[in-house]
Parts: C-alpha cells; structure tokens; sequence
C-alpha cells in the first residue's frame, strides 16, 4: 500500500479529443484544448514526454474555470516529425506561439512547464513581450545572467546553465552519441525500457510515482525510433548540432513566475532553486513541493493543480 499521498484520479487514455493544426509550413502540431472559453492554460512537456504528462492536471484547472491547451512538441506524440529534421528550443518556442496565437486566437496566456518545456516557455515569455501573463516553471534549467557574473561567483555557481552529474550519462548518449545509441535501440522493447529508465531507475522520479500502467501510458509514444531520436534534438545542441536561432535563455525573464521545486529529483542540480531566484525577478518562491521528483505535474498533481489555481486567479478570459 502505497503511503504517497493521493493523486487525482487518471483519465482514460481517450479521454480528451486530439486536435491538430499547421503551425509552420505543412508542419502540424498535435494537441489538446479544453474548457473552450476560460482564461488560456498552456501546458508544456518536456523529454522523455508528451502531452500525457499532464493527464491529471486537465480537468481540474478546466473545472477551475480555465481554457487548458495541451501540445505535443514538434516529433513528440502525436506531433508531425519535421521533414528536414528541425528541432530546437526556438523553433519549439514559435511553434507553440503559432498555435495559441494564430491558430486559436489569443493575445495573452499563462505557461505552465518543467524539463525542456520549462527552457521553451521562458524563451516565449522573452520573445513575444506581452503574450505571456504569468507562468509556473519547475524542474528545469534556470536561464542565465551573464552580467551578473559576481552574483554567481559569490554563491559559488558556475555559468554552466546544466552540468553532468552521476544520472546524466544519458545526456551525452542522446547528445554525443545518438547514432550509436540508435543502433542499439533496434527493437520496440528496447526503446521502451530506454525511455521507463527515466521514469523508474534514472531516479528522475520520487520513488512510487508511477505504477506499471503509468509506465506503460507514457513509453507507449516512444516506440517509434523517430519519434524517440527527434527527442534528443535539444542535447545535441551541446555537441554542434546547428539551431535556426539562439534561444533568449541568457537574460532574465520579467514576467511572474511561481518557481516549484520538486527536491527528490536527481538529474536537475540542487542549485536548480538558488538559479531561479535571480532568472525570475519577479517571482514567487522557490517552494519545495516534498515527496516529489522530476515529474512535478504528475507525482504532485494535487499540489499542483491548487497553486494554479490561485496563481493565475484574477486573469480575465480573452
């Protein structure tokens, strides 16, 4: 008997209805939108992730009165793979402000992310002034203040916005390494114990989070060599890979920002909450959400679904 505190309830895996829409050229995003008509919601995965991570946070904040708008980034879940293998954390960015902005007509959101969705969203807020209200970030790479180079030293902090610990050897596989790795991921089964590994023993997770179903809903995606490879875009970055554009992570990011921190997480470095607090000037937190890892939205849906609530409380609908 798990002694975790409970979770909301999962949906069922079709319980929400896959929209899809052209956000660059031919290229389609896939996604979720929900509560047609509240205040827009926009929830971000990261890797290994796909818009299922965020299952157990839609219907609550849609019955809290919010428009929740769930994708999948660009190779992810139901996301079309570029034809010319473009993925970066601008053209993620652009991506999803295509959608919320032109395809479904708002001026002005709330973002709510971790992990590579986390670095996506604070590119957004410092590339599109104004569209973005507020945000909750968590569990990701702080951006950098290179001209406050003394602030970091005094704290004994490098510039390196993430460096490899002893969990993160998978960083220079996917980055490094990718051709080999995808040699060795040849079989669907293969590419499934990969991606549980982060979910189970790369100790992302707060132990017992997930249980066999929960593992089985979010591997299921990545049996797809592709779809799994297009994933490791963002780590590749580090060893040449080329980007349409630099991101904008080496500045702070103005706009309101909740900073969560789950501490059981073991991949993004301690001094994940010491970073935020010079990123976000204008920020809330950091709070430390206990029993809880990587997988913020999901191991403390309940927390989180509650602190959005009253974050982003008093917005007014479009």
């Amino acid at each position: 008997m798990s002694l975790r505190p409970p979770q909301p309830e999962t949906p069922a895996r079709d319980a929400f209805t896959i929209h899809r829409a052209p956000v660059a050229g031919d290229l389609r995003l896939a996604y979720l939108r929900e509560g047609v008509g509240g205040y827009p919601l926009v929830l971000v995965h990261g890797y290994p992730e796909t818009k299922r991570i965020w299952w157990r946070n839609i219907r609550p904040l849609v019955e809290a009165g919010f428009e929740v708008i769930v994708p999948d980034l660009r190779g992810y879940g139901d996301s079309d793979l570029s034809d010319d293998d473009a993925y970066d954390l601008t053209l993620y960015s652009r991506d999803i402000y295509a959608l919320v902005h032109d395809v479904l007509g708002h001026d002005r959101c709330g973002l709510l992310a971790g992990d590579v969705g986390g670095v996506v969203t604070c590119d957004m807020a410092n590339r599109f002034p104004g569209f973005v209200d507020r945000m909750i970030f968590f569990n990701s790479v702080a951006p950098m203040v290179p001209e406050r180079l003394e602030w970091y030293t005094e704290r004994g902090l490098s510039l390196m916005m993430l460096e490899h610990g002893p969990t993160g050897d998978y960083r220079i596989r996917q980055g490094r390494d990718w051709k080999q790795l995808m040699e060795d991921l040849d079989t669907p089964a293969r590419r499934r114990r990969w991606v549980r590994d982060f979910y189970e023993h790369r100790l992302l997770a707060s132990p017992g989070s997930f249980e066999e179903d929960d593992f089985d809903f979010h591997v299921e995606p990545f049996e797809d060599l592709r779809r799994l490879a297009a994933g490791w875009a963002p780590y590749q970055l580090e060893y040449g890979r080329p980007m349409s554009e630099p991101p904008l992570l080496a500045q702070p990011v103005e706009v309101p920002t909740l900073i969560l921190y789950g501490p059981d997480d073991q991949v993004v470095p301690k001094d994940f909450a010491k970073r935020c607090e010079i990123a976000f000037p204008n920020r809330v937190g950091p709070l430390i959400v206990p029993e809880c890892g990587h997988f913020l939205q999901w191991e403390r849906a309940d927390v989180l679904n509650e602190v959005a609530k009253y974050f982003f409380s008093g917005l007014a609908a479009p």
